[in-house]
């Protein structure tokens, strides 16, 4: 997904309101903000990877309907996270009892939690430098598991607290929710062409 930066420094950044108002007058288009309070555009994504988005989603959802540990949220979610970055994963799982700490009007912006589970998926465009960075701003800022995706060689980078990091290769897997996601499988071999 290719992505456009603009530099806010010249007006020492937006507020938290202010970011929100630009993003809900131009629902159009996709917008984050980085920790430096610099804004980053995105551009739609492409048949694929919206296709293996809704179905990552989709399996998410279902094992959450059954296990009703949570909640889930799709790519158009916003969080704002600890260090003030606004970032909307591909997919993105909040325990119970962390979603009863959200005021209830904080609920209708960007609330101000990381998730407890995020998915990220590649797209031709993606930079993984990039990518690798965003999931360990994800863990520093409170995310519990972390798994970067990418479909074109099969490979699942999976992201945890204190630096460990694991990379399944190969699409004939699963790959387990671990205890953050109990009895969660995602089944890799949906995610093919």
């Amino acid at each position: 997904m290719e992505h456009f930066l603009i530099n806010t420094k010249a007006i020492n950044g937006l507020s938290d309101d202010q970011f929100f108002n630009l993003c809900a007058d131009n629902r159009d288009v996709k917008f984050e903000r980085n920790a430096n309070q610099d804004i980053i555009i995105l551009s739609p994504t492409g048949y694929e990877t919206g296709k293996l988005n809704s179905e990552i989603n989709r399996q998410l959802a279902n094992w959450n309907l059954m296990a009703g540990l949570g909640e889930t949220f799709d790519s158009s979610t916003g969080f704002t996270l600890p260090d003030r970055a606004v970032r909307s994963p591909d997919a993105a799982w909040i325990s119970k009892e962390r979603i009863e700490m959200i005021p209830h009007e904080d609920r209708k912006k960007f609330p101000k939690i990381c998730p407890d589970f995020i998915i990220e998926l590649i797209s031709p465009s993606d930079n993984l430098k990039t990518l690798k960075e965003k999931m360990k701003e994800w863990i520093k800022n409170g995310c519990s598991l972390a798994w970067l995706i990418g479909p074109e060689n099969e490979t699942v980078h999976i992201y945890r607290p204190g630096g460990a990091t694991d990379k399944i290769i190969g699409f004939d897997k699963s790959v387990s929710g671990e205890n953050i996601l109990p009895g969660f499988e995602l089944q890799l071999s949906l995610l093919r062409s």
